[in-house]
């Protein structure tokens, strides 16, 4: 199965947000294929939880609590890993807020509707700010963000989150863009819906039977980590639909050759689209 073939054996990860849901099947996931992973997340009980876990398993795991809206939380927790576990190789961008309440823009409450943008963009935008330039130093580096279909579609109900997820394709698109000469690849990963505490409480999911199995998201994440889809930095991916298998091949050949192929851009209308 491709999560065997994966090694990821050498190599430093930093997932944040590591401590629930997709977060810890991440971190665990991860480990489990030879990774030293570092984790950050609000809670210091979940954290020590994971890392639990993983040692358990023989994995080698650092967590450190830690709120990606604070600076220095941040520089902290990149700190504490790079020291211990050695310069980070890749960093997953998992920690995530979503719109507390259902409704439309306009009356949403805007202090919740900030703090959702402070943990989704301004958080990730620090922590690669922490990180990337001791990548670029060394040579390179990757960057997986975990994006959502929200950030393509207009859910009015979730205004903050489809805000914050647009605007992180944006931000993987411009690291991409700047850290292509500095051996930097960088990945949009899509969880499709996972069953979590998030989204099973999120009322627009409360119908739901169809989930996706957090084991194809940390297959696909491996697979974005381990160097294989290098030709792809820059692109939007996502996990049950795409196989890492497939992206290594001829799809993944075929994605490649197309530059605006699963990017954020505007569709023109026509051949004769003057914005085209």
């Amino acid at each position: 199965s491709s999560s065997e073939a994966t090694d990821l054996t050498g190599l430093v990860v930093l997932v944040t947000g590591g401590g629930p849901g997709i977060g810890r099947a991440l971190v665990t996931g991860l480990a489990a294929r030879g990774a030293a992973v570092g984790l950050c997340a609000r809670s210091a009980e979940q954290v020590a939880e994971v890392v639990d876990v993983v040692e358990a398993t023989g994995g080698r795991c650092l967590g450190v609590a830690g709120d990606v809206r604070v600076a220095g939380d941040v520089a902290r927790v990149v700190d504490t890993v790079s020291q211990t576990l050695g310069s980070i190789d890749v960093v997953v961008c998992n920690a995530g807020a979503i719109d507390p309440v259902e409704c439309d823009p306009w009356r949403s409450d805007l202090d919740a509707w900030w703090r959702v943008l402070e943990v989704n963009l301004l958080g990730t935008q620090r922590v690669l700010q922490a990180i990337v330039p001791s990548m670029v130093e060394r040579g390179g580096g990757r960057i997986i963000g975990l994006t959502s279909g929200m950030a393509l579609r207009d859910v009015s109900d979730y205004s903050a989150y489809c805000v914050s997820k647009t605007a992180l394709l944006r931000l993987s698109g411009v690291y991409a863009e700047a850290g292509r000469e500095h051996g930097l690849t960088v990945f949009d990963v899509a969880p499709g819906v996972v069953r979590t505490a998030m989204t099973a409480g999120m009322p627009v999911m409360a119908d739901r039977d169809e989930w996706t199995d957090p084991a194809l998201v940390v297959d696909l994440v491996a697979a974005a980590a381990s160097g294989t889809l290098d030709h792809l930095s820059g692109r939007y991916l996502r996990a049950g639909v795409d196989d890492p298998a497939a992206l290594r091949a001829e799809v993944g050949a075929r994605l490649a050759a197309d530059p605006a192929a699963r990017r954020l851009a505007l569709r023109p209308y026509g051949d004769d689209d003057p914005l085209g």
